[in-house]
C-alpha cells in the first residue's frame, strides 16, 4: 500500500468515526438552526395580537409605563421597547425575581394587552435546544464536542474529495447515469464540496459563544489585553443564539419606575429622532433592559438587531437630558466586528432573506449528505461486522499529525477528546497483543 493509500485510509477513518458521532447532533442543529433562522418572523407572529392598533388618543410612555408597573407589582422596570411602526404596542420589559424578563405589551392607548415570558417565546426555546439541547451546561460542551468533529469531518472529507486523477464529473458536478452506491457516492462528495465553506462558516461563527472556546477567548481578549473594553455577546448556557445580545438579566430589587427626574417619555423621544434599526430599547440608569450588563447611571437608548452591523447605541445624563456617549459598530474593535458579523450570518440577519435561504439550504443539504454517508455504510456494512474502514497501523505523513495538533490546540474539545480516543485505542491494541502472545510462545 503506498503512503497516500495509507493516509487516504486514515482520514477516510477519522471521517467516518466523526460523521458517525456527530450525526445526531447534525440533525438537531440542523432542525433548531434553520428554524431560528427566521426568528424575526416567528417573534412579529407571536407578537400578532399586539400590532396595527392605531394611534388614535396614544398616551405618553410614563402611562404606559405605570399601567404595565400596576399589573406587575414589585417586578423592576428594565426596558422600554418602542414600537416598530407607530399603532403598534410597547413592550416594556420588568426582571423577575428568577432572573427571566417579562414582556409586558401595552398599548398606545395605554391597554396592557397581554405578557410574554422571555424563556417561553418559541425562539428562545428553540435556542436553548440548539445550544444546550436542554442539557444546561453539559448540553453546551456536548453541542460544542460536536460542531468541532464537524470541523474535523468536513476537512477530512474535502481531502478524500480530491480527484485523483483530477477530473470535473463525479467532483463538481454528480454523474447522474450512475446507480445505487455509485450514485450516493457523487451525492455524497458533490454536494459535500458546494456546502464545505459554508458550514465551516457556521460552525466557526458560532465558536465564540461556546463555553470551552468562548471562554478561552474571552480570556485572551482580556488577560492579554488584545482589545479593550467590554464583549457583546455571552458564552456557554447563557450564551448560544438566546444570549448573543448579552446575558439574562439578573434579578434585582423591586423597582417599579425609574428615578424622579426626566420622564421616560422624553428619551423614548430622542431614541425615535435617531431612527435606529429595530428593535430599539429605552434602558433606565442602572436597568438592563433586554440585553447586556447593567447600563451605569445613563439613561440608553440602544438598538440591538440581528444585523449586528446596524446595531449601535445612545447615553444620555438621567438630570440634564444631554447626550454623553455614542457608539457604534464603526467604533468597536476589528476583532469583535468580525465576531458581530458572523453572528449575524449564523442567524441569517447580515443581507435580509437570502441569508436565510442559504442558511437553510446549507441546513438540509448537511442533513442530506449525512444521510447519505450513512446509507452508503449501511450498504457497503458486511452483516454482523462494524465496516469501519481498516486502521493501517503505519505511520502517517508529518503533516497529518501537524494538522491534528493545530486542531487540537484551535479546538480545546476536540484536543481533549482525540487525547481519550487515542488512548482508548492504545488500551485496546496492547489488549490485543497480550492476548495474542500466549498463542504465539505455546
Amino acid at each position: 500500500m503506498s503512503r497516500d493509500d495509507r493516509t487516504y485510509r486514515a482520514l477516510w477513518r477519522w471521517h467516518f468515526c466523526a460523521g458517525l458521532f456527530v450525526l445526531p447532533f447534525i440533525m438537531v442543529l440542523s432542525i433548531t438552526g434553520s428554524i431560528y433562522l427566521f426568528k424575526p418572523q416567528i417573534d412579529r407572529w407571536e407578537e400578532r395580537a399586539f400590532v396595527d392598533l392605531g394611534s388614535a388618543n396614544a398616551v405618553s410612555a410614563d402611562a404606559q409605563l405605570a399601567a404595565a408597573a400596576a399589573r406587575n407589582p414589585g417586578l423592576r422596570f428594565n426596558g422600554y421597547r418602542l414600537p416598530r411602526p407607530e399603532g403598534d404596542a410597547a413592550m416594556i420589559a420588568f426582571a423577575m425575581p428568577n432572573g427571566d424578563e417579562r414582556q409586558v405589551f401595552v398599548s398606545p392607548q395605554g391597554k396592557v394587552l397581554g405578557a410574554l415570558d422571555r424563556n417561553e417565546r418559541i425562539s428562545e426555546t428553540v435556542a436553548r435546544i440548539h445550544g444546550t439541547l436542554l442539557l444546561g451546561e453539559w448540553g453546551d460542551r456536548l453541542v460544542e464536542l460536536a460542531a468541532s468533529w464537524t470541523i474535523v469531518m468536513i476537512l477530512t472529507g474535502l481531502y478524500m474529495w480530491w480527484p485523483r486523477p483530477l477530473r470535473a464529473a463525479g467532483t463538481l458536478w454528480p454523474r447522474l447515469h450512475l446507480r445505487g452506491r455509485p450514485l450516493l457516492k457523487d451525492l455524497h462528495r458533490v454536494a459535500g464540496f458546494w456546502i464545505a465553506g459554508l458550514v465551516l462558516v457556521m460552525l466557526a461563527s458560532g465558536l465564540p459563544w461556546a463555553g470551552a472556546w468562548g471562554s478561552a477567548f474571552k480570556w485572551a481578549r482580556e488577560e492579554l489585553h488584545l482589545i479593550d473594553g467590554p464583549q457583546d455577546w455571552t458564552i456557554g448556557v447563557d450564551g448560544g443564539h438566546a444570549g448573543h445580545h448579552g446575558a439574562m438579566p439578573m434579578a434585582q430589587p423591586p423597582h417599579p419606575a425609574p428615578a424622579p427626574g426626566i420622564p421616560l417619555a422624553a428619551f423614548v423621544e430622542r431614541a425615535a429622532a435617531e431612527h435606529m434599526a429595530f428593535p430599539v430599547t429605552v434602558i433606565p440608569p442602572h436597568g438592563t433592559g433586554r440585553f447586556g450588563p447593567p447600563t451605569g447611571n445613563v439613561w440608553t437608548a440602544k438598538s440591538d438587531p440581528q444585523n449586528r452591523p446596524l446595531g449601535r447605541q445612545v447615553t444620555f445624563d438621567p438630570v440634564t437630558g444631554g447626550e454623553v456617549g455614542r457608539k457604534g459598530f464603526a467604533d468597536q474593535h476589528v476583532i469583535d466586528r468580525i465576531v458581530n458579523t458572523g453572528v449575524a450570518w449564523h442567524e441569517g440577519q447580515l443581507f435580509g432573506w437570502a441569508n436565510q435561504l442559504i442558511g437553510v439550504l446549507t441546513a438540509l443539504t448537511l442533513i442530506g449528505i449525512s444521510l447519505a454517508g450513512v446509507w452508503m455504510w449501511l450498504k457497503r456494512r458486511p452483516q454482523g461486522a462494524w465496516g469501519a474502514p481498516v486502521r493501517t497501523g503505519r505511520a502517517l505523513p508529518r503533516w497529518t499529525m501537524a494538522a491534528a495538533v493545530a486542531l487540537a490546540l484551535l479546538l480545546p474539545l476536540f484536543g481533549l477528546s482525540l487525547l481519550l480516543v487515542v488512548a482508548v485505542e492504545s488500551l485496546v491494541r496492547l489488549r490485543g497483543r497480550h492476548e495474542v502472545s500466549p498463542q504465539l510462545t505455546s
